[in-house]
């Protein structure tokens, strides 16, 4: 299969209190409180109209640290190695991150925002608002995170995925 290159183009830019990988939250879960701030380019700001109107949304990001890919990976709440595609580890083919965040406010064309699990000064590739019947599924089976999601809330990135 031949190769297609795909070009995105930021459409802002997202900022934290985290400046390094380290001690990142590995999922908004255990970044409870913690606000950020998502900025749009000024030309994009016309696509924020209704937005206030949602309580949350999921930022698609391009996860700018991570260099290279692993198809097995040792995940951060995993001691055994697992298929990329079976884990959320940002060291993927195609580096793309999504979390779930509360809007607190809209000004202008920046994003006041909560649970925030990212590295500051991350690329913003796109962002949904977040609708429980179209994203939420009510008996959905989560595979090996099962028996290691009590730790979601309290575990922290390290440098393992750079």
């Amino acid at each position: 299969m031949e190769k297609e290159q795909i070009i995105y183009q930021p459409i802002g830019m997202i900022y934290s209190p985290f400046k390094t990988i380290e001690g990142v939250p590995i999922q908004p879960c255990g970044a409870k409180g913690i606000q950020g701030k998502v900025e749009i380019k000024r030309e994009y700001a016309g696509g924020l109209n209704g937005l206030s109107e949602f309580s949350h949304i999921i930022l698609i990001y391009h996860l700018h640290l991570s260099k290279g890919h692993s198809l097995e990976v040792v995940p951060f709440l995993d001691k055994i190695s697992h298929g990329v595609f079976a884990t959320r580890v940002p060291k993927r083919p195609n580096p793309i991150g999504i979390s779930l965040v509360e809007i607190i406010r809209i000004e202008d064309n920046s994003l006041l925002v909560e649970n925030i699990d990212i590295v500051d000064g991350t690329p913003l590739l796109d962002m949904k608002p977040y609708v429980g019947l179209f994203d939420s599924v009510e008996h959905a089976r989560i595979g090996w995170y099962q028996k290691q999601i009590d730790r979601a809330e309290t575990t922290k990135s390290d440098s393992r995925f750079t």
